[in-house]
């Protein structure tokens, strides 16, 4: 199963972000869309969507996610938000979901800093993939590429674009 995780497009998308949602069986999107322009093209793709909403997102886009998602791949439990807190320190909300989920993988956006680390503390693989959008300071748009085979990650990878002003 081969997994595109995103964060933080802030309603901005291209076709290199494209080529990698074709790539991907399921998309994961952490959060801040800021639009729905590009849930649309991953609908008309026909890609599987899992997504949290941002604290950029507005009720429009609040009525299709929620803060907290959790989804469960080859036997892995994943806790999906948007702002998380710094890894291993997280928000009391954060903490209390980890307590009652116990998720394998803790998937946030919101930093815009990509990041790949196991939590000593709290048992977990935490994966932020950056942000694909143009907003924000980071100088590399990233995203985060997963294969799962039989219960396990075979492959992980990070995917940057250059970041263009428009």
């Amino acid at each position: 199963m081969n997994i595109l995780i995103i964060s933080d497009n802030h309603g901005y998308w291209d076709q290199p972000l494209l080529e990698q949602v074709k790539w991907a069986d399921e998309v994961w999107h952490a959060g801040d869309w800021l639009n729905d322009s590009l849930k649309d093209e991953i609908d008309r793709l026909s890609k599987p969507l899992f997504s949290v909403y941002g604290n950029a997102d507005g009720q429009d886009l609040r009525v299709y996610y929620d803060e907290f998602l959790v989804l469960e791949r080859q036997g892995i439990r994943i806790l999906m938000v948007h702002i998380a807190g710094k890894m291993g320190v997280y928000t009391a909300r954060v903490r209390e979901r980890i307590s009652e989920v116990k998720p394998d993988w803790l998937v946030c956006g919101h930093s815009h800093i990509c990041k790949v680390q196991f939590d000593q503390r709290f048992h977990l693989m935490y994966l932020n993939p950056g942000a694909c959008g143009l907003q924000g300071f980071h100088k590399v748009r990233t995203a985060l590429r997963l294969v799962l085979e039989a219960g396990k990650p075979k492959a992980l990878e990070v995917v940057e674009w250059e970041r263009k002003n428009l």
